[in-house]
């Protein structure tokens, strides 16, 4: 039997490495391919796998997955919702999401698990090389410090493995190890949240809205207590429903309580017959960190790019994170494009140049907007006052929902999209 033959180092070798192949990495990846590169895409673990999130995706989520060609009817299963339901105040508003020229009127529901591994796929079918349990562990640098590939564990037995590309995408997530190698931290003046969730078998798995609460009671003792945080519970269609809550570091119990216990608190206090109870529970608890309003810069160094959480592009205001995270690897993509066109080393590096301006002219101001509101809502007090006082009022709160969803045209909308478009162009860049 003949022996194995080693493979070509070309293998090892692209225009472009990709870490990570989240919502961020994979739609750089499938920009990237579909541009003519030749691009790596490393992920550390197997499909399918978890991630904490609460699986709702919003208009500007579909808006990429239409972008990169991914079946999105009901057909192929997805869920779509028609808008957002907010509780609290002792209200209950039911908003829908807003007719746009810019952006669809429907948002979509899909497990994380299977969710991120239509996007490898669809990476890997626009060209780039998808290598799964690829753990990378180090950059490679040269003389100038500049990144040139990185290190890596391949494959179950860790094979040691090197890959080289003059630009390195980092797709990491938010402990984003690649970028910290790279000397890039995280910043302690953004706002930074955390996320627990699970899900439950539940006769509302087929809402067709997703449900915000922005009050949590827990109701177990001899008087009500107001919780810190914000719940959603998103019906996931196929007799689950992902059940979780969200706090921001503002809050004064952010570093105080159990979150796991605190979401268990919540949905004891639910009627008893959405089936929120711990028997019917069919995945243990898990908690994610949400990094915020750009909470590590700068986005490109040395040959390095930053995308997604990585680069801390979570909506303060929401705690929204795939949208940011499609949008920042479509826009990275095309500066990567460009650059790659150039003629000269030094023309390419001033086209990578752009990419944190771009970045910052796209979301600046509006992440600077929401980090005072963060900063306001940390406040029990505000927090309750604008529930009581603001859910009363329909107008108000599509107004907020256009403000919170980030859910405007840009040129040609209504009054309260230039009222938005106004404060975000006015606000300092983040």
């Amino acid at each position: 039997m003949a022996e194995p033959q080693p493979k070509p180092a070309s293998e090892r070798q692209a225009d472009v490495i990709v870490v990570g192949a989240g919502p961020a990495g994979s739609t750089t990846a499938y920009h990237l391919a579909r541009s003519g590169l030749d691009v790596l895409l490393l992920e550390k673990t197997a499909f399918p796998r978890e991630k904490v999130c609460g699986d709702g995706l919003t208009p500007r989520a579909v808006k990429q997955l239409v972008a990169m060609g991914v079946d999105i009817s009901e057909e192929a299963g997805w869920l779509r919702n028609k808008g957002l339901r907010i509780v609290g105040g002792g209200h209950r508003l039911q908003l829908d999401w807003p007719d746009l020229a810019s952006y669809p009127d429907y948002g979509l529901v899909r497990k994380r698990d299977d969710f991120d591994e239509q996007l490898a796929r669809q990476a890997e079918q626009a060209g780039a090389r998808l290598h799964q349990r690829c753990n990378v562990t180090e950059p490679v640098l040269d003389a100038a410090g500049r990144i040139t590939g990185v290190e890596a564990k391949l494959g179950e037995d860790r094979t040691p493995v090197t890959f080289h590309a003059p630009l390195v995408v980092a797709a990491d997530g938010n402990s984003t190890r690649l970028s910290l190698k790279m000397g890039l931290h995280r910043r302690d003046d953004r706002p930074m949240g955390v996320a627990v969730r699970t899900y439950f078998t539940s006769p509302r798995h087929d809402d067709d809205y997703l449900e915000s609460w922005l009050e949590l009671w827990d109701r177990r003792g001899a008087e009500d207590r107001l919780l810190p945080g914000y719940g959603w519970i998103f019906g996931m269609g196929d007799g689950t429903s992902n059940v979780g809550l969200g706090i921001l570091n503002s809050s004064s119990a952010f570093r105080e309580l159990d979150w796991r216990e605190v979401l268990k608190a919540w949905c004891a206090s639910m009627p008893e017959e959405w089936g929120y109870t711990p028997e019917n529970m069919t995945t243990p608890i898990r908690g994610a960190a949400l990094p915020m309003a750009f909470n590590r810069q700068p986005h490109y160094t040395r040959g390095l790019l930053l995308v997604g959480d990585a680069g801390g592009l979570v909506n303060p205001f929401n705690g929204e994170g795939i949208a940011y995270a499609m949008e920042s690897g479509q826009i990275a993509a095309d500066v990567v494009v460009q650059a790659q066109a150039r003629r000269t080393a030094a023309h390419r590096e001033l086209a990578l140049q752009r990419y944190p301006k771009v970045l910052k002219d796209t979301y600046g101001g509006y992440y600077n907007l929401g980090r005072a509101f963060v900063k306001l809502i940390g406040n029990p007090k505000v927090m309750k006052l604008a529930t009581e006082r603001g859910l009363s009022h329909p107008v108000l709160m599509r107004f907020t929902l256009k403000l919170l969803a980030n859910l405007t045209d840009p040129t040609g909308g209504d009054a309260m999209d230039r009222v938005i478009n106004g404060l975000t162009r006015v606000a300092p860049r983040a």
